[in-house]
């Protein structure tokens, strides 16, 4: 973009980082939950994998995982407020999930890290936009 189309959408450097952020999360909020749609609807897992076999507790994770990546997924890509609270909404119950109910999934340290990394990412990138909006 030019730095007279800046001016006049009103985009400063940081705020199109962080739409650009918001938009690559929204894809990979998208990817989890038709991952998690997959699962459900038996498009992944054999017969000992099935929605079916599973504990009540994987199948209710994985129904609030795969409706609410979705939905986080639309407002990330508009970069909404809302989009972006639903995304946090997110991945820190991922969080949660993976520390106090490990046998839900497993109990992975690298997708508790790897949220953690994505939020101070986004907490970077919101604080550095916030401060170069004028007072």
């Amino acid at each position: 973009m030019s730095l007279s189309s800046d001016v006049e959408t009103g985009e400063t450097t940081w705020t199109q980082r962080l739409v650009l952020f918001l938009r690559a999360m929204g894809v990979i909020a998208m990817i989890m939950g038709l991952y998690n749609w997959a699962q459900i609807t038996g498009f992944l897992g054999g017969d000992d994998g099935a929605f079916e076999v599973q504990t009540t507790q994987w199948q209710s994770a994985t129904v609030y995982f795969a409706v609410i990546e979705l939905v986080a997924a639309v407002g990330l890509w508009l970069a909404t407020p809302w989009g972006a609270v639903v995304w946090l909404t997110t991945i820190v119950s991922m969080a949660v999930v993976e520390i106090m109910f490990p046998s839900i999934y497993g109990g992975h340290f690298l997708v508790v890290l790897f949220a953690a990394v994505l939020l101070g990412a986004y907490l970077a990138l919101a604080w550095m936009a916030a401060r170069e909006r004028p007072p």
